[in-house]
């Protein structure tokens, strides 16, 4: 039994040391791209930004504050809630009252149209915004004043339809819980998007920006297609690749605040983020289980003991971490910046354990709970109302 458990956990060490290799091939192939976009920040089309709103979440006035101080000469920004006295609308027109040169609009949905309310309120912005580019934020996003000099410039290309940016994990309250979903998102997050990238081409984008052609939203039939689907990001990105168009990975980075600092919030919307990925993708998802490191350097560990080679098993795991550590290199400390060398080479590995522990979660159920609610998730990534 020991022996073949030891065979089980150099496999897995073998499997994820190549997916590692693959990300920093897929890091180099990144930044070398990055080094030929001299004329990066010159173009700047008008903008239409997108920002849908729910409830007044922490730091949302210093997140929304940093869509305000952008350097760029003309864009809007729209704000959308489900009610017109919504806590995040209120510190939205807070905020804009301190920025009075910013073309600023807000609206309501009133009663839903969609599972997915998120959609509805990009539908009524959608409707209402002035410029031929769309460019839709997160709440809990916060960037720098060059943001939309970064948004813009891929769009430079005729055939981009969409873009869509990386994004660091900042624990915003910090916390144990908080860091650890954090690095997740800095280095897990990274490294798949960047080995897509490198193998694939983008074929979706992430939703914590992400931006599109008004042109490309007509053609797929609104962004009510959207509107039962939990990964409305992915199928955003994905119809506008079925149209022949090109989805560009920017090389601005931006910091995604998290906002879930207790253990039981953290663990519901990492849960939920892989029961989705694993309904919107579910080739893929079975196998990003042979990415992880530290779940079979475990297994090797205890194998080689119960065989009376502690040595070896000691080595096995360390190669594990060793993986680990080239992986938060590349992906969290090269390519989005993150410099926390505790989160990147301390919590790292045990994020990885985790990330396996979520990955198996994600096939108990396909029940997910959002917003208080619980939903159901469907063949291809739907959502319906549980029963």
């Amino acid at each position: 039994m020991f022996l073949s458990l030891l065979a089980i956990g150099i496999f897995g060490l073998i499997t994820s040391t190549v997916f590692a290799g693959m990300v920093v091939a897929g890091a180099r192939h990144h930044l070398r791209r990055q080094s030929g976009l001299a004329s990066e920040g010159t173009f700047t089309p008008p903008l239409s930004l997108l920002k849908p709103l729910h409830g007044g979440e922490p730091d949302l006035e210093a997140n929304l504050t940093t869509f305000f101080e952008q350097d760029y000469p003309e864009y809007e920004i729209l704000f959308c809630a489900r009610v017109e006295d919504d806590a995040g609308l209120e510190v939205a027109r807070r905020v804009a009252a301190r920025h009075p040169r910013i073309p600023v609009r807000f609206f309501s949905t009133g009663e839903l149209r969609y599972i997915n309310a998120k959609v509805h309120s990009l539908e009524v912005m959608t409707a209402a915004a002035s410029h031929p580019i769309l460019v839709i934020s997160d709440s809990d996003v916060r960037v720098t004043p060059d943001y939309l000099r970064g948004v813009a410039a891929p769009f430079q290309g005729a055939k981009v339809g969409a873009m869509t940016c990386l994004y660091r994990g900042v624990a915003a309250e910090g916390g144990l819980w908080a860091r650890l979903e954090a690095i997740g998102m800095s280095v897990e997050m990274t490294a798949g998007v960047l080995v897509a990238n490198m193998l694939e081409g983008m074929q979706f984008v992430l939703g914590p920006t992400m931006a599109v052609r008004r042109e490309c939203v007509d053609q797929m039939g609104g962004m009510a297609i959207l509107g039962d689907y939990c990964a409305d990001d992915y199928v955003l990105g994905n119809e506008v690749f079925q149209q022949g168009r090109t989805v560009a990975l920017s090389h601005h980075v931006i910091d995604h605040m998290v906002i879930n600092d207790s253990l039981v919030d953290s663990l519901e919307h990492q849960v939920r983020w892989m029961k989705s990925t694993r309904f919107s993708r579910p080739k893929g998802h079975f196998g990003t289980a042979l990415t992880f490191s530290m779940p079979f350097g475990l297994v090797a560990l205890g194998a080689a003991i119960g065989m009376g080679r502690p040595v070896l098993g000691a080595s096995l795991f360390a190669w594990g971490i060793l993986t680990r550590w080239a992986l938060a290199w590349a992906a969290g400390r090269k390519v989005v910046r993150d410099s926390s060398f505790f989160g990147l080479f301390v919590l790292y590995p045990i994020r990885d354990l985790m990330g396996f522990g979520f990955w198996a979660a994600s096939y108990l159920s396909s029940k997910i709970v959002w917003r208080d609610k619980i939903y159901e998730l469907t063949p291809g990534g739907r959502m319906r109302a549980a029963k």
